[in-house]
């Protein structure tokens, strides 16, 4: 199973940069190969790479269910997760310059997890979802504790037309005094979306302001979906 570096190297990150701060979030097309999508779905069947399951109807999430990886996390989960977050911390950085938040985010992600463990932040957050028909998942927020790193990235790991029929990945976005803005992507396999974790800064005619992004599926129709969940920050 392999999550090449060097897929990651090409891609154009000013243009993604641009792109999530436009809108709160940004797709990479194609930056998983099919084989792989396939081969971490197969996990999911499987006990030891896990440290809990949820069931989503029993939190009132939604439905369909999730895994989240113990540690050691597999190792292209690690590798995809540590290689991830050098690109995205300068625009992390920039929008909590933006936003008046005194937080800082260090270069590497072995710093950035010293820093999530030091508050008691200990359990690995990367997830495996899986829903089935009729299966969808409430709008929300990744918020696991005190130390908060502002995108993660979503992978689907199923084709929709062939695996499952409808199951979007959703976004909305509530501005000040405004009603919220949705936003219905369109992802194919092996498609990751980057995207706010919580608030993101938007240009205003006096300045910054805030905008809070949640983030949930709708309805599947028919068949199954996988996804890989990468959250930087561990979980209280």
């Amino acid at each position: 199973m392999s999550m090449s570096p060097s897929r990651l190297d090409s891609l154009d990150w000013a243009s993604l940069e641009r792109q999530l701060d436009q809108d709160g979030y940004a797709i990479v097309r194609s930056l998983l190969l099919a084989k792989t999508c396939d081969q971490l779905s197969a996990l999911y069947q499987q006990t030891e790479p896990f440290r809990s399951q949820v069931i989503m109807a029993r939190h009132g999430f939604g439905r369909g269910e999730y895994k989240y990886f113990r540690y050691p996390l597999p190792t292209p989960v690690e590798r995809f997760r540590g290689a991830l977050y050098p690109r995205l911390v300068a625009l992390a950085n920039r929008w909590y310059e933006r936003m008046n938040l005194p937080e800082r985010f260090p270069p590497s992600h072995a710093e950035f997890l010293q820093r999530c463990h030091a508050t008691g932040q200990l359990r690995p957050t990367p997830l495996l979802l899986q829903y089935g028909a009729q299966d969808y998942n409430c709008l929300h927020q990744d918020l696991y504790g005190e130390s908060v790193f502002p995108l993660q990235v979503a992978i689907l790991l199923s084709e929709p037309g062939q695996d499952f029929s409808g199951g979007e990945f959703v976004l909305t976005e509530q501005r000040p005094r405004m009603q919220s803005r949705p936003h219905v992507l369109d992802l194919t396999k092996g498609d990751a979306v980057i995207f706010a974790v919580n608030q993101r800064p938007v240009k205003g005619v006096r300045g910054d302001y805030r905008v809070t992004m949640r983030h949930g599926v709708s309805r599947l129709h028919s068949g199954k979906r996988h996804t890989l969940g990468i959250i930087f920050h561990d979980a209280t």
